[in-house]
């Protein structure tokens, strides 16, 4: 498995997709980012917009609805403002959720 990295002082406006891993330590702004593989979110990354992959790791800031096929984890420092749907989700504590959760069935 490959993996793609947007660097800390990278900045993104637009949609991004790939089947690759990705791991964002900057900035993406205004766009649905879909990757097959696992997202990360690392604690500098920043995402405005909607965010669908199979495993979602976020440690910075996620402000978008969010659907993962396998899991969410939103780990101690990181924060999401949006609904969630997965079959599987994980909040730290020192995590921050504001928004609706769907875990189907």
């Amino acid at each position: 498995m490959a993996e793609s990295v947007i660097g800390p002082s990278i900045q993104i406006e637009g949609d991004i997709t790939g089947s690759d891993a990705l791991t964002v330590l900057g900035t993406v702004r205004g766009g649905r980012i879909s990757v097959k593989e696992a997202l990360i979110v690392s604690a500098s990354g920043r995402i405005e917009g909607d965010v669908e992959s199979s495993a979602i790791e976020i440690s910075g800031v996620v402000q978008g609805n969010v659907a993962a096929s396998d899991k969410v984890e939103i780990k101690s420092g990181g924060k999401l403002v949006g609904d969630v749907k997965s079959p599987r989700i994980l909040i730290a504590d020192g995590a921050s959720f504001k928004g609706n959760i769907n875990m189907g069935g």
